[in-house]
């Protein structure tokens, strides 16, 4: 359990400052769950209700409970903001070679630097290439076979492009920046392309076979 203080602050990424800011906690609820091996009620998050020292925001944030450590205190998550606008997580089910890169552009946003967000944003789409083991020898080739082999749609190889053509322009010196808002728009494009290719796609395939076997039946 969370000890009592006077006062306690959460690292929380302010969406109005564009910072990681030093937030007091205003209150908080501990949510626990039913864990049948150790027949005992363990923590299971903490959600936080936050004010931002800067702007005087409100925002709420979510840490999860990852175990105790060997004096047995616990250890909780980073804080993950929930609202407003909420901080995006990257799912289990995407392979490390895209999460990592998909992670890091995320942060890159988060401290906006916009440019390097968009660097990372295709480092993240060579993973998903190589995920997927395409022989084409440069990006442009790869996303190509990813729509060949049906593994993306036109529309996503269309945000693959584009994703592409910034991230090219983004890694070379030059005069030119990405703005805030071609890089929000470049990470979602990206995060969508990977749930699509990594969560739904292979939940239309389970659901499709699920299906077959009820009529076999």
């Amino acid at each position: 359990m969370k000890k009592d203080s006077e006062k306690r602050y959460l690292l929380v990424h302010c969406d109005v400052c564009e910072a990681t800011v030093n937030a007091e906690v205003l209150a908080e609820h501990e949510a626990t769950y039913f864990d049948d091996d150790v027949r005992v009620n363990l923590p299971d998050n903490c959600v936080s209700l936050v004010v931002c020292p800067s702007c005087h925001r409100a925002l709420v944030a979510r840490e999860v409970w990852e175990g105790e450590d060997d004096s047995g205190i616990s250890i909780w998550s980073k804080p993950i903001r929930v609202w407003p606008r909420p901080d995006r997580e990257s799912s289990s089910e995407f392979p490390d070679i895209v999460k990592i890169s998909l992670e890091e552009a995320q942060r890159c946003h988060r401290a906006a630097a916009y440019t390097a967000s968009a660097v990372m944003c295709g480092r993240a789409l060579e993973g998903i290439c190589i995920h997927f083991a395409t022989k084409g020898r440069n990006l442009n080739a790869g996303l190509k076979e990813l729509l060949d082999r049906q593994l993306i749609d036109q529309r996503l190889f269309e945000w693959s492009e584009e994703l592409r053509k910034h991230r090219n322009l983004a890694a070379h010196a030059s005069g030119e920046k990405v703005s805030r808002e071609n890089a929000t728009d470049l990470l979602d494009f990206l995060n969508a392309i990977c749930e699509y290719v990594f969560i739904l796609t292979p939940k239309f395939q389970s659901f499709m076979k699920r299906k077959a076997t009820v009529k076999e039946l």
